[in-house]
């Protein structure tokens, strides 16, 4: 086959395989969420195991299970509890938001200001409550689906060692794709495990620094900074941001802050967007880099690139699961050398390996601010 021909095969091969993930993305994105939560449990079984000698890995990954499922119904209960809260106060809110679109206008001169009502939805507010339905019906029909993938990927486990001798009877070649799954497996649990320390680490500290600042509803706040610090660079600039602007459309301002209003609800603002900024910088610059390694091998454009491609194909899924799919791809890519090249492309000194545990330590490499 010539250039021509492989260039044109290549091309096809890429769009079918764009065009089925993207409209398949429902059931795809639903699937590989499931598959990522399975590895984040495992990768949980398995540092529990590690760092005890009396409970063995069945016992560890059934206290896996328990701990991330209920951190996954805590997480929902959160935010439950987080939008009725702003919902009992919404008035309050509303009345301050007005405020400040009110100054907003005032800036440039122009002092017929629409209300936050008029911006936002008609007469009747069907908008909001019809969008609001929507996404909650949507999550939760999402999470329902993903829980049963997770069991039924469980129950599955324990025959892919059988099937993957019946598929690949000649044991050189066996060997080779176990040792592939191993090294993706490795890697992208390694990335998870990682990501989900550091997230807790920095939710922890944001957590105590709101209540201490007088944020009000900071749980609900720091739960979203967990999961944002999920969506490599976007989301931990949206983490920065998410409890400055809560802080900003506060009714109350704490009496210690310096001003008068309403100016002293933008020192506020700025004070907790000091604050909150100092630990994602601190902990993702400093220490994340740490238990990740020195070695950076996925270049931080591609993540950017990935991030938006992904997002593009799965929407909030897909920015999601940008990091770890891209190393997915550059692991695989690098183990034939007719796809090598585009694992040379993906990598930060052109050099991978196709070892997860080592290609994954660029995984993170623009999520912090």
């Amino acid at each position: 086959m010539d250039r021509s021909a492989k260039v044109g095969t290549w091309i096809i091969a890429t769009g079918v395989i764009l065009a089925i993930l993207y409209f398949g993305r429902e059931i795809l994105a639903t699937f590989a969420m499931a598959v990522f939560l399975f590895l984040i449990i495992e990768g949980f079984a398995t540092a529990i195991d590690n760092a005890s000698k009396t409970i063995n890995l069945r016992i560890a990954r059934l206290i896996a299970i328990l701990l991330v499922t209920g951190g996954f119904v805590g997480f929902i209960a959160l935010m439950a509890n987080g939008v009725g809260e702003f919902g009992r106060h919404a008035d309050e809110y509303e009345t301050k938001i007005n405020q400040l679109i009110s100054d907003a206008y005032r800036v440039f001169g122009m002092f017929d200001s629409p209300t936050l009502t008029q911006l936002l939805f008609n007469e009747r507010g069907e908008q909001l409550f019809a969008t609001i339905a929507n996404s909650v019906s949507g999550l939760s029909g999402d999470l329902m689906l993903i829980l049963i993938y997770v069991a039924f990927l469980f129950s599955a486990q324990a025959g892919w060692t059988h099937k993957l001798d019946n598929i690949f009877p000649v044991p050189e070649r066996r060997d080779q794709v176990r040792t592939i799954g191993n090294d993706a497996r490795v890697g992208i649990e390694r990335y998870l495990w990682v990501q989900t320390v550091i997230s807790a680490l920095i939710t922890l500290l944001s957590y105590a620094s709101l209540l201490a600042l007088g944020v009000q509803n900071a749980l609900f706040l720091s739960a979203l900074i967990f999961v944002l610090n999920y969506i490599p660079t976007v989301g931990s600039i949206a983490a920065a941001l998410v409890p400055p602007l809560f802080a900003l459309v506060q009714p109350g301002v704490p009496g210690w802050v310096p001003g008068d209003a309403p100016q002293d609800s933008y020192v506020y603002s700025a004070i907790v967007f000091g604050i909150v900024s100092f630990w994602q910088f601190s902990i993702g610059n400093f220490i994340q880099p740490r238990m990740m390694g020195d070695s950076l091998n996925l270049s931080a454009l591609v993540v950017l690139l990935a991030l938006a491609i992904w997002g593009v194909i799965w929407g909030i899924p897909g920015m999601f699961l940008s990091a770890p799919l891209t190393v997915l791809m550059m692991i695989l890519f690098a183990q034939s050398d007719s796809t090598r090249w585009i694992a040379i492309l993906l990598s930060a000194d052109g050099n991978p390996k196709g070892k997860g545990a080592q290609l994954v330590e660029g995984a993170t490499a623009g999520s912090t601010i």
